[in-house]
């Protein structure tokens, strides 16, 4: 009787596992495959489902098997409010490629736990397919490195409130600097990953153009090396904490600086594009000019962004861009 109610558990746990994966449940194939009668594998359905049915402690019901007579067999109706759905999972994989962040084995391990976690069996090989030539010509970034440790590190004591040392050589330095930064925020532009924080162990009447200056430092994570979590914590009042998503309308380019007001012109062929890339730009006119022959709007645009990067932006748009102010 032991032997038989284990057979039953590891069965009915068997054929739950496949319906979770997206399977079809069919009972005469479940009934050879185990070795038992078709009423068996029909009263283990009904003990999942029974199973199913009862409210989770939010109250609510995540999935129910139900019947599927195109595909001659039992399913989960709800799998697909729990999973990525397939135009959901290919996004995410275009993106991740598209971002070329990470080195290419990482890269590649990450897009086969999405594929094997994520997307219903049965359409798992369409999907592989539409990121695959993708995948297979991916340039991975020059630096190579691995730093999605010290990025999680950075996290853990972002959130417990610990000061972080850590070894630094920006893109214009000539050496390695060391470091005690309180970590602020974690942010993503571009092809890299960043860290947001206020310098501790330097003199800012020294090395600062303005000592007064209250806005954090910008780091890039894959040049971070011999990253420590220090003991010892910070405070920072809930009143005076790091504004990461108003920082992030202002911070478009990873240059540190001054917060500025810009105003300029665009003549450019979609103002929308300005916008999307400045979060804070405000179309304050228009007016009527001729641009490449052709009388066109022109518009008059300001915004704030910190620090000088906005100034490389505008060199890229040419005669796009006219600075005002």
């Amino acid at each position: 009787m032991q032997d038989d109610s284990i057979q039953k558990i590891n069965r009915t746990l068997g054929i739950y596992s496949r319906l979770v994966s997206g399977a079809t449940i069919n009972k005469k194939e479940e009934a050879v495959r185990y070795g038992v009668s078709e009423r068996s594998i029909q009263r283990d359905i009904e003990d999942i489902r029974n199973f199913l049915m009862e409210p989770d402690e939010n109250g609510g019901v995540i999935n129910t098997v139900v019947y599927d007579r195109s595909k001659n067999g039992y399913l989960l109706e709800q799998i697909y409010d729990i999973k990525f759905t397939n135009p959901e999972i290919l996004a995410i994989c275009k993106i991740l490629l598209d971002s070329r962040a990470f080195p290419k084995n990482e890269m590649d391990e990450m897009l086969k736990k999405m594929l094997d976690c994520c997307v219903p069996m049965n359409n798992r090989k369409l999907v592989k397919s539409l990121i695959a030539n993708e995948q297979f010509h991916y340039i991975q970034p020059k630096h190579g490195k691995s730093f999605m440790q010290n990025m999680w590190d950075i996290g853990m004591a972002i959130e417990e409130q610990k000061l972080i040392e850590f070894s630094y050589q920006g893109v214009r330095a000539v050496k390695l600097h060391k470091r005690v930064v309180e970590p602020a925020a974690i942010m993503s532009a571009g092809m890299y990953f960043y860290m947001v924080g206020f310098i501790k162990n330097i003199d800012k009447q020294e090395r600062f153009d303005d000592p007064d200056d209250l806005n954090p430092t910008i780091y890039r994570i894959d040049k971070i090396d011999e990253l420590t979590v220090t003991d010892e914590h910070f405070k920072r009042p809930y009143k005076d904490r790091f504004q990461e998503g108003e920082f992030r309308k202002r911070i478009q380019f990873m240059f540190g600086g001054k917060l500025r007001k810009v105003r300029f012109k665009y003549k450019g062929y979609s103002i929308e594009a300005v916008e999307d890339k400045l979060p804070t730009a405000k179309v304050v006119g228009t007016i009527k000019e001729t641009v490449r022959d052709r009388e066109q709007d022109v518009f008059i645009v300001e915004a704030e962004v910190y620090g000088d990067g906005i100034e490389q932006w505008f060199r890229q748009q040419g005669e796009m861009v006219e600075v005002l102010k």
